[in-house]
């Protein structure tokens, strides 16, 4: 039976915020972090997934500062990785594997170079890795996917939904339907200060003011998988690459057909590839 969203939504209060997440299963903890973008939440991000990665772990999905359930954040104020820190700390959780999309493989990166006693394994989705040169991706500003981004929090209406759900994966026909546009939709539009806040940041560098430091890397020495779409039009594969070559302890599976969003577009496997690696790779926890 498929898990319900209310019936595993949970709030918490941390130091400096109240979050929602969603929690489910027994054992290892999981926590999942969303990607930015307007309507985005850990569930949006992870509901095709969780009931089947909480059949082996305890998964935790959570609502990152400034998107879905939980507190509103200016962008001076977003650091997710203190967040995740503030996270860990009000459930008592003193190391999990962490899996992130996008702007949560971000989060996850810099966890990793900066409370690395905290985490135990790193999955990263098509996370950008910031200022680099670029063979392949979009270069002299934001990637095409971005800029949809962006116009998707200017004007989070049901036409600039379709236009974001488009690009973020390979498939549209398949997933960008009237019904996911519309709840994404309202959504965001149920949350009109996550909005302005974005807005708001956007010439001091939002989505990601702070970004991991590239030179940090060869440090992680936690077991590291890069998932990556190979049609990803919103963050280029070439940075789960520089990923690769920079994480000594990682492996990289590119997806042909694939956007942004391989844990939507390729949910069974990428299930399949996050268990396997976490329950086959043991840290030294």
């Amino acid at each position: 039976m498929a898990l319900d969203k209310e019936q595993i939504a949970r709030t918490v209060k941390t130091r400096d915020w109240t979050l929602r997440y969603y929690e489910a299963g027994s054992g290892r903890p999981l926590v999942l972090l969303h990607g930015s973008g307007p309507g985005a939440t850990g569930w949006s991000n992870f509901s095709g997934n969780i009931e089947a990665l909480a059949e082996h772990f305890h998964v935790y999905a959570v609502d990152m500062p400034g998107w879905g359930e939980s507190d509103p954040a200016t962008v001076d104020r977003l650091d997710h990785v203190d967040a995740a820190i503030q996270f860990l700390d009000a459930l008592g959780i003193e190391r999990a594997a962490f899996v992130g999309n996008s702007m949560g493989g971000q989060t996850s990166l810099r966890l990793a170079t900066e409370h690395p006693g905290r985490i135990s394994h790193l999955v990263t989705m098509g996370p950008p890795v910031g200022r680099m040169p670029s063979l392949f991706g979009a270069g002299g500003g934001p990637s095409e996917g971005l800029k949809v981004l962006i116009e998707a929090y200017r004007d989070a209406s049901p036409e600039n939904m379709r236009r974001l759900v488009e690009i973020m994966c390979y498939d549209k026909a398949r997933f960008a339907t009237p019904e996911l546009c519309d709840a994404r939709s309202q959504a965001a539009l149920a949350r009109p200060e996550h909005l302005a806040n974005y807005v708001a940041g956007l010439p001091q560098g939002a989505p990601l003011p702070r970004w991991v430091d590239p030179a940090l890397l060869p440090g992680i020495t936690v077991p590291t998988l890069l998932i990556h779409g190979r049609d990803d039009r919103v963050v280029s594969f070439e940075s789960s690459l520089f990923l690769l070559a920079n994480i000594p302890d990682s492996r990289l599976v590119l997806l042909n057909r694939c956007g942004h969003w391989a844990m939507i577009e390729h949910a069974e496997e990428f299930n399949r590839l996050v268990i396997d690696f976490v329950r086959g790779n043991p840290s030294d926890d």
